[in-house]
């Protein structure tokens, strides 16, 4: 298996949150040549957040594509400059007003490898406790949950939490979880 060769990238558009890119390849098992589209997005971040007694902070937000209001886990794009631990304080502190005495990354995931070109990291912060009220910009309206972090499988189980992404950043922390068991 080889990868296809690019030969050229025309950016078609740019949306601010995404742009639209058209790439003309050839196929290294035919040499046809093809147009693919690729979104380009910037690369973002999901929290999963615990405080000391073991709840996970989430939130509840409205979302456009679906149009209705979600239950997710705190995070968002990691702006231009910043790792992923940065952007993950920062998007926790700013959306919930939780500060973690710990914070590392968990893992990534690509989100949907066949048209997207950024990455999803998942960031597990510690210890966290609330020092602010919420610093939301002007198109954010988030509510605060904090739920047992036990009753996740079963939001998840239910439909409640339907967002892929914070699928696959729960998913990290249980295998996180469990590499932490079997460490004892």
């Amino acid at each position: 298996m080889k990868p296809f060769t690019t030969l050229s990238q025309e950016l078609l558009a740019d949306y601010r949150i995404f742009r639209l890119r058209k790439d003309r390849c050839r196929s290294p098992r035919t040499q046809g040549e093809h147009d693919f589209y690729v979104l380009e997005a910037d690369s973002w971040v999901n929290v999963v957040a615990l405080t000391p007694d073991e709840q996970i902070i989430l939130i509840e937000q409205y979302r456009f594509g679906v149009g209705q209001i979600t239950l997710e886990m705190p995070g968002g794009i990691i702006d231009p400059g910043e790792t992923p631990l940065e952007a993950a304080a920062r998007e926790l502190i700013e959306e919930t007003g939780y500060q973690a005495d710990a914070i590392s990354v968990l893992g990534h995931v690509d989100p949907n490898p066949a048209i997207l070109n950024n990455r999803c990291y998942t960031a597990l912060a510690l210890g966290c406790r609330n020092i602010a009220g919420q610093s939301l910009d002007e198109k954010e309206d988030i509510a605060v949950r904090l739920l047992p972090i036990a009753d996740v499988p079963q939001l998840l189980a239910s439909g409640q939490i339907t967002h892929a992404l914070v699928w696959a950043a729960y998913l990290h922390y249980d295998l996180w979880k469990k590499k932490q068991g079997s460490a004892r």
